[in-house]
């Protein structure tokens, strides 16, 4: 079982084309009709569809350690500082989380890139 990725509103292109040419499960926040929506409801409406979250974007993070801090559940969000890593790093490794990542490994966790 694959792991399905929600990406955060700032992610590049390239990489939402690059892990679909690698067939992964990818829908991004504009695709879903929700460009614009804040912080909370990104990580809201990923949980909602049970996806992994990719973001680069510091403010997630802090929304991800107050659920921490609050049991909130979430799947789990995963995240790359853009002056850390590059595209292609960005595709290799989430398309590694997404083919053998188990959802368990995942929860109510943030995991950084590159891994």
């Amino acid at each position: 079982m694959s792991l399905a990725l929600y990406m955060d509103e700032n992610i590049h292109g390239a990489i939402i084309n690059g892990l679909r040419q690698r067939n992964v499960d990818v829908l991004s926040v504009q695709e879903d009709n929700r460009s614009g929506i804040s912080d909370p409801e990104v990580l809201d409406r990923a949980t909602e569809l049970q996806r992994l979250l990719f973001s680069q974007d510091d403010d997630l993070l802090a929304e991800a350690k107050t659920r921490q801090m609050r049991a909130v559940y979430f799947p789990g969000v995963v995240f790359a500082r853009q002056s850390r890593v590059s595209i292609g790093s960005c595709i290799r490794d989430l398309e590694l989380i997404a083919t053998l990542g188990k959802p368990e490994e995942f929860e109510n966790r943030v995991h950084f890139l590159p891994l």
